[in-house]
């Protein structure tokens, strides 16, 4: 494959800090530069080199093998280009994305596409909790572009997004969409126990689920044309990736009214 390419040496010894490591920024070092680039977290100061053998050169695509858990910020600051990794991902993955597209061939850890506002993330396998949500210090989570997640995710995905899509071929969580300020979580597989706590905007789709938290109303059977033009431009820009389009006629809840209550949980209607 062409590119640069990132083969994990042994299992880390410590956490591997690998935000700020994307196409561009190593395509403006030099060799040596690039291996002695800083990823540690601890004062001895692990460099790119010690963790990482390093072959090929700087192109649009970077590739990163033999990764694990303890790999975090994978494709943090992306804002071009593409980034492939050959297995599993930990915290923070995709964290303040702006561009490009990330592919993770594994599972992703807690606080995947935080604070991300472009590009396109697919984890083929499934990710932790507050996918899409916010860390102390953010104002908001997701803010922008699309991830996709084969699997399932955890709880509270969704807590604080703003604007963006998080498409979930399996399950979330529970609290799905807590403190949700806009955007939309699509989840094929259903949507988990109590979704939506303190949500004021936003958009949850899914078949089914599991229970509602008594401030959520339903408000009947609905043709919403804009479900519709939402499949179709899912599926022009993602394919196969795309969800499966929802019934002509959907059920629509909303809440939480404890809260503004604007937003909404589409289900398909009986």
């Amino acid at each position: 494959m062409s590119g640069l390419t990132l083969r994990l040496k042994a299992p880390a010894t410590e956490r591997i800090n690998l935000d700020g490591i994307t196409p561009a920024k190593l395509a403006s070092l030099a060799a040596h530069e690039i291996a002695r680039l800083n990823v540690g977290i601890e004062k001895n100061g692990l460099t790119l080199g010690d963790a990482f053998e390093i072959s090929g050169s700087p192109s649009e695509t970077l590739t990163i093998e033999g990764s694990g858990a303890a790999l975090d910020f994978v494709g943090g600051g992306l804002d071009g280009g593409t980034i492939r990794v050959v297995g599993n991902v930990g915290a923070y993955t995709g964290r303040k994305m702006s561009g490009g597209k990330l592919e993770v061939r594994g599972n992703a850890g807690n606080f995947l596409a935080s604070g991300m506002t472009g590009g396109t993330i697919h984890i083929s396998g499934n990710a932790g909790d507050n996918a899409g949500g916010f860390i102390p210090g953010d104002r908001f989570g997701m803010l922008g572009g699309v991830a996709v997640v084969g699997g399932n995710i955890g709880a509270r995905a969704g807590e604080k997004m703003r604007r963006g899509t998080i498409i979930v071929k399996g399950k979330t969580g529970e609290n799905a969409g807590t403190r949700m300020i806009g955007g939309t979580i699509w989840a094929e597989g259903g949507i988990g126990p109590l979704p939506g706590l303190m949500m004021r905007r936003g958009t949850l789709i899914g078949p089914s689920v599991d229970s509602l938290l008594p401030t959520f109303v339903d408000c009947g059977k609905h043709d919403l044309v804009i479900v519709r033009i939402m499949s179709r431009y899912f599926k022009s820009t993602l394919g196969d990736l795309a969800p499966k389009p929802m019934p002509l006629f959907v059920q629509k809840i909303g809440g939480d009214t404890a809260a503004i209550g604007r937003g909404e949980i589409l289900l398909p209607a009986n």
